[in-house]
């Protein structure tokens, strides 16, 4: 079982799904969206994740996704993709122990800011996996 919450603790939510797809994300949307230089996320099963204390905020950061967070906080938490409907991105640093879930590469390393060195032996990619 993976828990975690917002910085204020207002929401609280668990998945008892294992994590796939654990990326550090570089591209724009995810650094607008969390003021970071990257943003760590997994992925689980939609039906698998669940907020057990309270209701989280969302809005719309492109024409197919759309993120909650906390709206006491500002707390980033999920990410929800039209493309695919059937899993749910959630910010690995939002963990209570967000070294359970470790990234396993970079995604949209193209987009990275200049400033930010990727030095840590991990698989790199432009775009997203899929892109070629």
């Amino acid at each position: 079982m993976l828990q975690g919450h917002c910085q204020c603790g207002q929401l609280r939510y668990e998945t008892d799904a294992a994590p796939t797809q654990e990326t550090a994300c570089h591209c724009s949307i995810c650094r607008r969206s969390s003021g970071a230089p990257f943003v760590a996320w997994f992925t689980v099963p939609l039906a698998s994740f669940r907020f057990t204390q309270g209701t989280p905020s969302h809005f719309r950061s492109s024409t197919h996704g759309t993120r909650s967070f906390c709206s006491n906080c500002g707390t980033p938490i999920t990410f929800r993709s039209a493309r695919h409907p059937q899993e749910i991105d959630i910010s690995t640093c939002s963990l209570d122990d967000p070294e359970q879930v470790p990234p396993k590469d970079h995604t949209y390393t193209g987009a990275r800011l200049s400033w930010v060195q990727v030095a840590d032996g991990l698989p790199t990619h432009a775009r997203s996996r899929d892109d070629p």
